[in-house]
C-alpha cells in the first residue's frame, strides 16, 4: 500500500525528470541556434546563445543527481527525454535571429514553469535540498528570460 510520502515522491522524481527532459532539450535546441544564427547581430547572439546553452548542461548533471538522491532512475536516452520534455524541436536552420530569440524565451518560460513544479512537489515530500537547489535553477532561467526578452526589444 502506497503511503502519502510514496505519492509524493514519485511526483517529485517525475517532476525532476520532467525539468531534465526538459533542460536537455533546450540545451540542444540553444546550441542548435548558437550553430545557425546569422545576420548583422550574429556575434552577440552566437556568444549568448553559447553562454546560455553552458548554463544548461551544467545544470542537467545537478538535476539528474537529484533524482538518483532519491533512490530513483533519470532519463536514459534521447528517446526517453523526447517522450518527457515539453519542449519541441526545431530543425529549421533558417529561423531568423528574432525568432530563434522569441523560441527560446518562450521555451525557457516552459522550462521555468516545469521548475515552479519541482519547487511544488519537493515542498511537498519534505525535500529540503532539492526545494533549496530548485530556486537557483528558476533564478537562472528566469535571467535566461530577461536577457532574451530584452535582446527582442
Amino acid at each position: 500500500m502506497a503511503t502519502s510520502g510514496d505519492n509524493s515522491k514519485k511526483a517529485l522524481v517525475s517532476a525532476l525528470n520532467g525539468a531534465l527532459a526538459d533542460t536537455l532539450a533546450l540545451y540542444l535546441k540553444t546550441k542548435n541556434f548558437h550553430w545557425h544564427v546569422a545576420g548583422p547581430r550574429f556575434r552577440d547572439l552566437h556568444l549568448l546563445f553559447d553562454e546560455q546553452a553552458l548554463q544548461l548542461i551544467k545544470t542537467v548533471d545537478d538535476i539528474g543527481e537529484r533524482v538518483r538522491k532519491n533512490d530513483e532512475y533519470t532519463l536514459t536516452s534521447i528517446g526517453s527525454v523526447a517522450a518527457t520534455t515539453q519542449i519541441k524541436d526545431q530543425d529549421d536552420v533558417t529561423l531568423t535571429p528574432d525568432q530563434m530569440v522569441a523560441e527560446l524565451r518562450d521555451d525557457n518560460r516552459k522550462l521555468h514553469a516545469r521548475l515552479k513544479e519541482v519547487k511544488e512537489t519537493s515542498e511537498e515530500a519534505d525535500d529540503n535540498a532539492t526545494s533549496g537547489i530548485v530556486d537557483e535553477w528558476a533564478d537562472q532561467c528566469e535571467e535566461r528570460i530577461w536577457f532574451l526578452n530584452q535582446t527582442s526589444k
